[in-house]
């Protein structure tokens, strides 16, 4: 039964002065990146997709290359659009995440609503899965659409979900049925997998 693997991205280099959607990863993310191969290993990947940010598509880049499989970047795998919204602070920010993800059909934050950041999400998975019926793939995204996406198939809590993914962290699902097969909260912590 092939998987399709959803990531969140490796840790990026924060800096206020630039929008996170342009920011790249830290040595450290890079390092992490590496890690996330070793263990993404077991599940033989076919290939691995990725948003167009940047931390993505470096964090997919350092994986296929340890894992030897090929990268392609994919409009729609992208974060919740928040171009307007400047560098908050922890607080201020996991507020406004919580609001996005309680008042789904409402803009609360940034450009998109969580219920349009899910469709364009969830569209761009839809099209690779029937492109790749039957191989294992790995989507290198977002901590907010991929809790999204995910929290909607296992019914669980979005926004706790969002609170425990690590930068890097995945989830595994069998399809077609979408059943959870591994969580792994933090990609570069030996203790942190959940093996279903």
């Amino acid at each position: 039964m092939p998987v399709l693997v959803l990531v969140k991205h490796s840790l990026p280099e924060i800096d206020p002065a630039v929008p996170s959607r342009e920011w790249r990863l830290s040595e450290e993310g890079q390092v992490r990146s590496r890690i996330l191969a070793e263990k993404l290993g077991p599940y033989n990947l076919d290939m691995i997709f990725s948003s167009n940010e940047p931390k993505a598509i470096e964090t997919a880049n350092i994986s296929a290359h340890r894992l030897n499989v090929p990268v392609e970047v994919i409009e729609g795998l992208q974060e919740h659009e928040r171009r307007s919204v400047g560098f908050l602070e922890k607080e201020c920010f996991e507020q406004s995440i919580s609001r996005f993800y309680a008042q789904p059909a409402e803009l609360v934050f940034g450009e998109e609503t969580a219920d349009t950041a899910y469709r364009r999400f969830s569209k761009s998975v839809d099209g690779l899965l029937e492109r790749f019926p039957q191989e294992d793939l790995a989507l290198i995204t977002h901590g907010t659409v991929l809790s999204l996406y995910v929290s909607r198939i296992t019914r669980q809590d979005p926004f706790a979900m969002w609170k425990q993914l690590g930068l890097p962290s995945y989830v595994v699902l069998s399809r077609p049925d979408f059943n959870v097969i591994e969580t792994c909260w933090n990609a570069s912590d030996t203790q942190s997998r959940n093996v279903v």
